[in-house]
C-alpha cells in the first residue's frame, strides 16, 4: 500500500484511500513530482503548460 496523501477534485478532502470516501469523486496526488536534472520530459509539460495558458 502506498502511503501517499490525496485530496478529492469535488468535495476537497484529503485522503489515504484510492477513492473519496465522502462523495466517491476522483482524487490526486497533492505531492510536486520529484526534481530530477535530467528531466525527460520537461520540454513537453513546458508545451503543455504555454498551450494552456494561451487558452
Amino acid at each position: 500500500m502506498k502511503m501517499k496523501m490525496h485530496k478529492c477534485n469535488e468535495c476537497g478532502i484529503y485522503t489515504l484511500e484510492d477513492s473519496c470516501p465522502k462523495c466517491g469523486g476522483p482524487l490526486h496526488v497533492i505531492y510536486p513530482p520529484k526534481f530530477s536534472i535530467e528531466d525527460k520530459y520537461g520540454k513537453y509539460r513546458r508545451k503543455l503548460k504555454k498551450e494552456t495558458m494561451n487558452k
